[in-house]
């Protein structure tokens, strides 16, 4: 450019505002823990938990048949079959086309994940062989750090209800129960989660969950208490006959020991040390339900 030769001035309409815009007053959008979940959650989060909707409605258009007994309803087997035969197009929904290799062996987990077709039960090895679906997800890359409060409060929470859906609906049994001496029937990690939820809480504490109108007031927004108002409308009698080691439990002085206890408590008891190094192969057949130690 020769000196003294002079630029044209700026283009006044590139540094003008766009001609319409759109402005909200700020308001807070947090107020509980769960709340934080919208802020952190990636597209998969959104299509796993449409995965669990159409699990959901698949429910609906399921309902139980009559039959002689009162618990395992056949219709369960009618609603699994369905999964049986789409797990893999549902994983595919979640799954990018470039990790497409991985869809087969995961959707195996979901499929372990809602109960057994054959004695129609559902436990702990089915909600474990859920999480284990989550981790391949998290392990090939679909979920990722940034997911970790709405994989549990968003997507877990959600199959939670789903289960829970089934359960009533089809009269599922409790695989290996261990009745009164067993912390649930059917979940333990919400447990676990949802005491480390309130650990620090102003005003809940373990005492409160026994308390029917703390629990009513607060579930909707606390993992642990939505599991003991589940108890409570799946059972009926003195809280301490069928739920005992929750009973005890609620003598516990903070949630920070109670989430330390529950975590202790998994890993002796829920879950069999050697189902990890064998999978899922365990899971689904009853043998992660028994709660026994490996033989020497």
């Amino acid at each position: 450019m020769a000196e003294g030769e002079r630029q044209p001035p700026p283009d006044s309409s590139e540094e003008a505002p766009p001609a319409t815009q759109n402005f909200i007053i700020p308001k807070k959008e947090i107020h509980t823990v769960p709340d934080m979940g919208k802020w952190k959650r990636s597209q998969a989060i959104e299509k796993l938990v449409a995965l669990l909707n159409t699990l959901d409605r698949w429910i609906d258009e399921t309902p139980p048949v009559d039959q002689p007994s009162r618990f395992g309803n056949k219709a369960y087997r009618t609603w699994y079959a369905k999964l049986d035969e789409e797990a893999e197009n549902l994983v595919a929904t979640v799954v990018p086309t470039h990790l497409a290799a991985a869809v087969p062996e995961v959707a195996v987990y979901l499929k372990e994940s809602v109960g057994n077709s054959t004695r129609i039960d559902y436990g702990t090895g089915h909600e474990a062989a859920f999480a284990a679906f989550l981790c391949c997800l998290c392990k090939i890359g679909v979920l990722r750090v940034d997911d970790q409060i709405a994989i549990v409060f968003k997507v877990f929470n959600r199959y939670l209800e789903v289960m829970r859906k089934l359960q009533k609906t089809y009269r599922m049994e409790p695989a290996g129960s261990q009745g009164v001496w067993g912390l649930d029937d059917f979940q333990f990690l919400p447990f676990i989660w949802g005491s480390s939820q309130l650990i620090d809480h102003p005003y809940l504490e373990p005492r409160h969950f026994v308390d029917e109108k703390a629990v009513n007031e607060n579930h909707k927004d606390y993992m642990f208490l939505e599991c003991i108002l589940f108890i409570t409308e799946m059972k009926t009698g003195p809280f301490a006959e069928h739920s005992n080691q929750l009973w005890n439990i609620s003598a516990v002085p903070s949630w920070s020991k109670v989430n330390q206890g529950l975590i202790r408590m998994y890993k002796a008891e829920a879950i069999p040390s050697d189902t990890w190094g064998l999978g899922i192969s365990r899971l689904g057949h009853g043998q992660s339900e028994k709660h026994q130690p490996p033989q020497p």
